[in-house]
This record gives C-alpha cells, structure tokens and sequence, in this order.
C-alpha cells in the first residue's frame, strides 16, 4: 500500500536525533541521548536509563498514578506481529491498535499507527493491505471495543476506569500493552501542548525525553513545539537539529514550508542555511523554498539599509536583484536596493533603482530616496521637482525637499529660477518655517541684487533660528547696501562678539575679514551650499496667521521682464551724469604697494630699456614710473621684472604691472598680469576689486548693462560697493527698463546726500514717461 510504505519511510527520528539500534526496544533509552545532553543531564530520573526495564516498559503518566505498571503486563504473542532483529531474535508487536482501526475503517488514525510502530521498530514491516489485519483476528471482545472507541474519542480518563472496573469484575483479564502505551503517550501529548502553551519550556523538554514515540512526523506539532522549547532556553543547535528532521524525514508540503517559517522566527542566519540546504524543487522547476529566501533577502537589505556597518551577501542581493529584473517585480525591492546603496555613500548606485521603482509605484520614501540621491550628484532641479508632489506627506518629505531646494537656490549663482518653483519654495519655506532654507532664499535674491527681498527673508531665517550667523551676516550686508546705518549698527552688536566679518562691515578691511572666516569654516562664500544634509528634525509648521515672507516670483525679475530690450537708441542717462560715472576712478593703487618709490628723480631722464637692467632694477624704475602717473613705461618695465625674476621679485612686478593698467583703465591686460604669480590673499582681493570695477565701468560704456551687472554682482562679494558702482549700477538697472531695482539704487544713493542719486531719479521719472509699459 503506498500511503504505508510512504509513512514508513518517515518513521527515523529516533535514529536520527536519538541513536536507537534498529529493532532492539531494550536499545532504547526512555530519555533520547540528544535532549539528555542538551539538558546537561538533568532529565528526571524517571527518563533515565538505569530506571527503565529490560524490556522498555514505557513510563505511566502521572495521571495513570492510581494502576500501577506492574498490574498491566505485555499481552501474550496471540494478540501480537513478529518482527525479526539484528539478533535473530523475534519481537512481539502488538497491533491491537491497528486490528481496531481496521475494523473501523479509520484509514487516517491506521496511517498514524503504522508509522508510530515504524519509528519504535524501525525492521517491521506492516501488511501491503490493512484489511489482512482481520484475518484470522482472535475472536471479538465487546468490552474491549468499547475501550478503544473511549480511546478513539480521547476519553483518556474515562479509558483508565473501564480498564481498573474490568479489572475488578474479571481477575486476571489484562488490557492489551499497545493500549496502555497509547494511552500514555496521549496523555503526554496533552501535558506537553499544555506546558507550550504556558511557555513551561523545561516542562516541554522533559515530557519529549520521557516519551519518544511522540517525536515522530505523525506528531509534527509536538516537533515544533519542543524545537521552540529549545530554542526559547537558548539551545539554537538542538533547535536546529529538531528542524532538521522534519526536513529530512517528511513529506508534507505544507508542513515542510511552515518549519521552515518557524525556524526563521528562532534561529540565526547562520543556522537557517543547513535547513534551507535541504530544500526541494518542483515540478516548475522552484524551490520550495522560495518564498522563505525572498523574504530573508528582503529583511537582510532592510536591515542593513539602515545601518551602514551591516554587510548583506551577495547571494541576497543577486536574489533582490533578479526580483526587481522580473516582468511582475516590486518597487519596494528596488527601494530596498536603493536605500541600500545610498546608505553605503553610493548615489550613483542608488540612482538606478529609485528610478526603477518610480515608474512601477511612486510613493514619497521612494522620491526621498530618489531626491537624496540626486543631491549629491548636483542635479538639484530635478531633487526639487521629483519631491514636489510629496512635500507635504511627512516631516521626513518636508526635510528631504527643503533640502534639494536650498541647494538649488544655492547652486543658482544669481541666475534666475523658474517663477512657479520659487512660488512652491517659499510656500514650503514658510509653512516649514525651515531657516536654512529661508536664508538661501536670502542669498537667492542678495545676488539678484533684490534687497529688500533679500532682507525679509534673512529676518525670517532669524525669528526661526536667532542663532543663525550667515542670515545675520547676510542681513547686515544688505543693510549696508541700502544705507540703513542704524540697523547695521544693532546687528553689528548682537552679532560682532561672535562674528568677525559681521563687525568688520564698514571698515577697509572687511574683505578680507570676510575671506578668513570663510576659510576657517571651509564653506567658501555665504551662499554656496554644496550639499545640504537631511537635517535629524523638522521644525513645527508655521503657527496659525503667521506671515511668511512673500514669494520671490512676484518679483518683475523673476517673471521674465528682464528678458526685455537691453539698450536704447538714445540712452537715459544724462550725458554729464555717465561721463561722471565713467571717469570715476577705479582707485586701484593700494596702501600696501612694495617698495614704494617716494623718490622719482631716478627716472625723469631719457628712456631705458628695462630689459637691459637687472629684475630688481627693472621693478625698482616701475614703481618710480608709476609715481610719475607715467603708466605705460610703469607697466613695460614691471613685465620685464616679471618675465625674468623670481620668487618674490616676480611676485611684486606682477602686481605692479596690474596697478598700472588699471591706471590706464585696460582691465582685461590687468588680470593677465595679476595671474603671472600667486599674490597673497591681501592682494588678490584688492586686485580682483579694482579688476571688476574698471570691468563695469568698461562694460557700461559699451552699452552692455547685462555684463556691467555681472561685474558689479561679482565684485560686491567681496567687497562693498562704492556709491559711483551704485550710480553706474542704477542707469544699467535702468537701461535694462527694471524700473524697481533703478529707483530703490538712486534712492539709497540720494539718501546719502550725492548729487547723483538725485539726477538718477529724475533720469528714471523721464525713461518711465517715455516707455510706460515698459516693465
């Protein structure tokens, strides 16, 4: 019969986990070797060894207390089978059990029965047909039927009287062994499931050790249960060992799968592999198995995608991989994947997947994931934009898209942004009420040269964060811009103890204080943002009927008028009044000029070729030049001092012939000749201002207010801008028809008491009558 022989082949627990010899029940130890050794030796007594009989006569319960073993002998050899041992020797069986359920008809409890008596004697063999079991059976015992069928219905108790009252109306009738075992073991069963479910671990152990016919694949559940005792009082190997034999032994499917799940839950990785290595394919060619390895490849990458120190193999990650490259994959796995990349510092890495896992599911944690990674890679448009839809789903979203957009408000570089992004951003700035962010928008419009914007969100950026310095010290820049003394002057106290460059605002040197703090904190100008961490927490939403600062889109500059015609037929601009600006000088002779030559005696003769003197002759007739406002033989003679010096005599001609072509108002030779040699920070700051300025006025006079107003821009950041630099910086704003901007220049300008912010306002009244609609 194929069921039997296939339950006979699951019947080796014994063997496996517990060393029985094949057949010989006196081979038999009560408590199995294994649980005696994980036990440490202290099973109860009764388990033991040398308390068992010669023939194994299994140990009562405690609730069979009351009919002592020795009343209840093992029935003669008419009721039993034989089977044959390595020594020859014929065992009885007895199959009383088996005849009963045959003649019921209980094919299921037969099954069970038969691969019980093959796991206590592993060398018998039941009949092909269960049916030959009522073949020459002894003849039929009502009253012992009816014990069965109490047996049957799991009467234990009530199994026990009938037995002790048959005892009593009939001496010398004996119950059949087989029934006593069964009911032990039954017995057993029901304490052991009850101590599981009081988490009796212990208790758990023991009743296995003293009762082994219940370790078999009939009594998978009772297998489970003791291999959860082992593993809850930290004995993982034996745990493992009793898994193992459910997957070594038996055939269910279903049961298979599920030992499996339950050993996830209790051992290691480590210890799953053995029992993963006994896995079997099927038909269609996949494990059964498969679902398990998915899942712990998955809790693996998770796992280690939020802790870096945490290495997954490559086995799991191939396995993660596959499943995302599969036509039904999941984006979840490839967000597993990314976040796994991005936490090892692999943005690159990580980019693929996000994307992947985009166009299957967008979900926020998967444009977080997407935006943190192109952070790092500068493509902060694109951070911004993927987060715009989810920036407003989580405090985490909030922080992930305040965070590509102060980068891309920062990596701007005074370029304009697109209107409905700035419109977004400031929203988001404000209800966030995130000063990070609000100072990048700061230094957004600073270097737009739109100030008063520039200043409202630097104040925002301070009720936020009082604490913050780069929003004070880009405050207090503006302030200086617009002339406004007295708030300089009460942010220059708060500030100045802590913040040099702030209290070097309005002194010479506050370029270069500027530069050294700059340099000390290794973050270059105020605005870069290379890139922007997550910040560790969100700051509360904006309270109710607070203001935030308005959106910079409502600005006519970042709307698109000042793509509008940047030159006029008949400039604006009184004639007088850019011929003042024009001719003003760029200043660029410094305070610090080496070996100034006081004495210029040396050099009113006759001409010399400075080639046919030595570097430090021809340098020293430069400077004597130079004093003599005779600065083209002044910068002749510097680049020959420079062409062939060296060290600090090359250092000092070049910066000697870029003073006097600056005198000569020719900007461009004067940064040629400032970068034959390095100069010290001192002097490359001075240069670069006297550079940029002679470039604007340069530019000015060309009629390209769009490159007057870069040279300005890129001169105010390092130092402060001149009122005749405000004057030419308003007639450009003016020609560039950005109404605005022209009137709030001339109007600081004028405020200071210069003529010329006065004429500029009348300048701006006459162009705004002539071209009305013109911003």
């Amino acid at each position: 019969m194929k069921s039997v022989t296939a339950l006979s082949a699951i019947a080796g627990f014994a063997v496996l986990m517990y060393g029985w010899r094949d057949g010989d029940p006196a081979s038999r130890p009560s408590a199995p070797s294994v649980l005696r050794h994980s036990l440490g030796g202290n099973v109860a007594a009764a388990a033991e060894p040398d308390s068992v009989s010669a023939a194994a006569e299994p140990t009562p319960s405690s609730a069979a207390a009351s009919v002592p073993s020795s009343a209840f002998p093992r029935p003669p050899a008419a009721g039993s089978n034989a089977a044959t041992p390595a020594s020859g020797t014929p065992l009885q069986i007895d199959i009383t059990a088996l005849r009963y359920f045959a003649q019921q008809g209980d094919t299921r409890r037969l099954e069970i029965e038969i691969a019980r008596l093959k796991a206590l004697y592993p060398s018998w063999q039941p009949p092909e047909n269960p049916l030959d079991l009522l073949t020459n059976a002894p003849q039929g015992d009502p009253e012992l039927d009816r014990i069965w069928e109490l047996y049957a219905q799991g009467k234990f108790a009530e199994v026990r009287e009938a037995i002790g009252a048959r005892q009593a109306s009939q001496p010398g009738w004996q119950p059949p062994a087989d029934l006593l075992e069964r009911v032990g073991v039954a017995e057993a069963r029901l304490q052991l499931v009850n101590a599981s479910n009081l988490q009796q671990s212990e208790s758990v152990i023991r009743i296995a050790a003293a009762t082994p016919s219940l370790l078999t694949c009939s009594e998978v559940d009772v297998l489970w249960r003791v291999a959860r005792a082992f593993a809850e009082t930290k004995r993982p190997d034996r745990a493992k060992d009793a898994y193992l034999y459910v997957l070594r032994n038996c055939d269910n499917a279903g049961e298979r799968l599920a030992t499996v799940q339950m050993a996830v839950q209790r051992l290691s990785r480590a210890d799953l592999e053995p029992l993963l290595a006994t896995e079997r394919t099927g038909p269609d060619g996949v494990g059964e198995f498969a679902s398990v390895r998915t899942d712990l490849a998955r809790a693996d990458v998770a796992e280690a995608a939020d802790d870096a120190a945490l290495q997954v193999s490559d086995a799991d990650l191939s396995l993660l991989r596959r499943l995302t490259e599969a036509p039904d994959g999941k984006a979840s796995d490839s967000e597993l994947l990314g976040w796994y990349a991005l936490r090892r510092g692999d943005p690159a890495g990580a980019l693929p997947d996000f994307e992947h896992a985009r166009t299957r599911e967008d979900s926020a944690t998967i444009s977080q994931g997407y935006a943190l990674s192109l952070i790092p890679l500068g493509r902060f448009a694109d951070a911004e934009g993927a987060m715009t839809p989810w920036r407003s789903a989580s405090d985490g979203a909030r922080a992930v898209y305040l965070a590509a957009a102060a980068n891309l408000l920062a990596a701007s570089a005074g370029q304009a942004i697109a209107p409905e992004t700035l419109a977004r951003i400031a929203q988001a700035v404000g209800e966030g009420q995130d000063a990070a962010s609000a100072q990048q928008l700061g230094w957004y419009a600073f270097h737009l040269n739109q100030f008063p914007t520039a200043a409202q969100w630097f104040a925002a950026a301070l009720r936020w964060q009082s604490d913050n310095e780069p929003a004070a010290y880009g405050l207090a820049l503006v302030e200086q811009r617009l002339g406004d003394r007295a708030s300089l002057a009460t942010l220059q106290r708060t500030f100045g103890g802590r913040s040099p460059r702030i209290a070097a605002i309005g002194r010479p040197d506050q370029a270069q204080v500027a530069a050294a703090q700059a340099a000390r904190e290794a973050g270059g100008a105020p605005a870069a943002l290379a890139a922007r961490p997550l910040p560790d927490a969100v700051a509360p939403p904006v309270a109710s009927g607070a203001l935030a600062p308005a959106p910079l889109a409502a600005n006519p500059l970042l709307s698109g008028a000042h793509s509008a015609a940047t030159a006029y037929a008949e400039p604006p601009m009184p004639a007088a009044s850019r011929r003042r600006v024009a001719e003003a000088p760029p200043r660029p002779v410094p305070s610090t000029s080496p070996r100034r030559q006081t004495d210029t005696r040396g050099c009113r003769g006759a001409e010399i070729d400075p080639s046919t003197l030595s570097p430090e002759g021809a340098m020293a007739r430069g400077w004597c030049l130079l004093g003599l406002d005779r600065s083209l033989e002044a910068a002749a003679a510097f680049e020959s001092a420079a062409r062939r010096g060296q060290g600090r005599t090359r250092q000092d001609a070049s910066y000697g012939e870029s003073l006097a072509y600056l005198r000569l108002g020719v900007g461009d030779r004067a940064a040629i000749a400032a970068a034959r040699s390095p100069q010290p920070t001192t002097r490359r700051i001075e240069l670069d201002t006297a550079i940029l300025s002679a470039r604007a006025t340069g530019a000015f006079e060309r009629k390209r207010p769009v490159e007057t107003l870069q040279a300005l821009d890129e001169r105010a950041r390092i130092a402060p801008e001149r009122l005749d630099l405000m004057v030419l910086r308003g007639y450009a704003y003016l020609e560039l028809r950005r109404w605005a901007d022209a009137r709030r220049v001339f109007s600081a300008v004028a405020r200071t008491g210069n003529r010329e912010g006065v004429r500029g306002l009348a300048a701006l009244d006459q162009a705004q009558g002539r071209f009305p609609t013109g911003g």
